[in-house]
């Protein structure tokens, strides 16, 4: 009875030293913002008229799945609506004060309801001219193109452990890596801009202990085991790396002179 409570001591012990105090408290550092969206909204204002943009699609061309060791999953490795980090991530800029974003990944909808309204209007009004009259659509001058890209599993893996007694504890991690290009295209010209493209690694680490030991003589084996893991969420990656790709863009077309920072006035 004894060594089973020295075992047990132990093997809790190495446990709770082992394990991140994040993973006991349950808390998850990126449910709110990454590190990013606080640059993104610490962009200097636009010191000309707000940029009218465009966002038609932004797909996963990867075309890779979920990795597994043990069997193939059906499942993408990757979220497959990223254009909803991209156009959160251009809003994000300033404040919201430097692109103007226009519907156009659900143009077909947006038109639909457009001449929904105009037959209704038709059919019980007698007239489309009337003072509540549709707008006009907004048009872009600038197009964001480009996707993602490259998804990479198990670039980088390794761990350590070791073993007294029956004793043992270990810890392993792995790597996989994600990148994200955007292109800015003029409308007038087609010309493109600005090419951009950003990596964003993705961190899985797993840490644990084992306890495995004959009793009473050898007749009576004890195994225990414990082990928590932490896997970086995939989305979490592909929103950082999509949000500093704007944040290139941003730079770098400030830097072309397509765009210029308000300075401040002394």
């Amino acid at each position: 009875m004894k060594i089973l409570i020295t075992l047990l001591s132990s093997l809790l012990l190495i446990g709770c030293a082992s394990t991140p105090k994040t993973i006991l408290k349950g808390s998850d550092p990126y449910t709110e913002s990454t590190p990013v969206s606080e640059q993104l909204l610490s962009v200097p204002d636009l010191d000309q008229p707000v940029i009218t943009i465009a966002v038609y699609e932004f797909p996963d061309r990867t075309g890779q799945r979920k990795p597994s060791t043990k069997f193939s999953q059906l499942s993408t490795a990757v979220s497959q609506g990223p254009e909803t980090y991209l156009i959160d991530a251009l809003k994000s800029v300033s404040g919201g004060d430097w692109f103007k974003v226009i519907e156009r990944n659900g143009l077909d909808h947006l038109i639909k309801e457009r001449q929904l309204i105009r037959s209704t209007r038709t059919e019980y009004d007698g007239d489309l001219e009337s003072k509540n009259i549709l707008k006009p659509l907004l048009f872009a001058g600038l197009i964001i193109e480009g996707g993602i890209v490259g998804y990479d599993s198990d670039v980088k893996s390794g761990g350590e452990g070791a073993r007294y007694f029956g004793i043992g504890m270990y810890d392993q991690y792995r790597t996989d890596q994600v990148t994200v290009s955007l292109r800015l295209v003029a409308v007038q010209t087609g010309e493109i801009l600005l090419s951009v493209s950003s990596i964003k690694t993705i961190a899985s680490y797993a840490i644990g202990a084992d306890v495995f030991k004959f009793l009473d003589l050898g007749t009576k084996a004890l195994e225990i085991e414990v082990g928590v893991a932490r896997n970086e969420p995939t989305n979490y990656a592909i929103r950082t790396a999509i949000e500093y790709a704007v944040l290139q863009m941003v730079e770098k077309g400030e830097e072309q002179g397509l765009w210029k920072y308000k300075k401040e006035v002394e």
